[in-house]
């Protein structure tokens, strides 16, 4: 189904409410939208030995989190190098990860010093970094869904000096459904491959079905481990949902299972993306 204007997605949903398989889904339904994951940019950047990857590399290391920035220049890279956002700017250019950073007194794209000029930088104002002189391409071909990030009020707001995002979609599922989900939920850890004894049991109980070898569970699985992560889930989405609110992107979704969902989420994208 071709998009008639751009989609700037994210979706937002505790874990394991099925975010992944939403994205998939509509990937599939609008090859001319593409997935942006935050995660795979900052894994390529460090396997790559990018400037970028390395300085990533050593703060994950320390035990340290990402800055925002740092995200949100692999995220600029990615959308400027295909094409989805240009600068204004005289110079043309827009922040590169072939550079260590950019000087926060001189035009985009120029190499820090050292690390003195890299935290200048993340605490320079927007104009100083040349965000704001980003501009968003329009076409339905520039199309994306974004992933592991924002994820909280903050980053949306530091998002929102490099591209507006257009649709917000809160997807909702009762947390009794969600438990029930993760006490049932088997992982092949050589493949990657999940199963679930509700829906997509293995053919053979407790062994992956490929290669016979046996599935485990999740530490991160555990009742114990969920509801601590559910509910710092909650106390970071709210402020989050209330911020794309406040722009009009917002839209909730609620259903017991992602069939339910699906339907839902397909009518309001071809809503707002392809009906004239």
């Amino acid at each position: 189904m071709r998009l008639r204007r751009a989609a700037r997605v994210i979706l937002v949903g505790a874990p394991g409410v099925g975010k992944g398989t939403q994205s998939e889904r509509l990937l599939h339904r609008f090859p001319q939208l593409s997935s942006i994951s935050s995660g795979d940019l900052l894994r390529h950047n460090v396997k790559q030995r990018t400037p970028l990857g390395i300085k990533v590399e050593s703060t994950m290391k320390a035990g340290g989190l990402v800055p925002d920035d740092l995200i949100l220049r692999l995220v600029s890279n990615e959308l400027n190098h295909r094409g989805w956002i240009y600068s204004g700017h005289p110079s043309g250019n827009v922040m590169t990860l072939s550079s260590s950073a950019v000087d926060a007194t001189a035009g985009p794209g120029q190499a820090f010093r050292d690390d003195a000029e890299m935290a200048a930088f993340l605490s320079s104002p927007a104009h100083a970094r040349g965000y704001g002189q980003l501009r968003v391409n329009e076409d339905p071909s520039a199309s994306f869904l974004l992933d592991g990030f924002p994820r909280t009020a903050t980053q949306a707001d530091r998002l929102d000096e490099i591209v507006p995002i257009n649709l917000a979609v809160s997807i909702k599922t009762p947390l009794e459904v969600i438990m029930e989900r993760i006490n049932g939920r088997w992982v092949h850890e050589p493949s990657g491959r999940v199963y679930n004894t509700s829906f997509n049991a293995p053919k053979v109980p407790g062994r992956d079905d490929v290669t016979g070898e046996p599935l485990v569970r999740r530490a991160d699985d555990s009742e114990e481990v969920y509801r601590a992560r559910w509910k710092k889930f909650q106390e970071t989405s709210e402020p989050l949902l209330e911020h794309y609110a406040r722009k009009g992107v917002l839209w909730e979704v609620e259903g017991m299972s992602s069939h339910e969902i699906t339907p839902k989420l397909l009518r309001e994208f071809e809503r707002r993306f392809v009906d004239e």
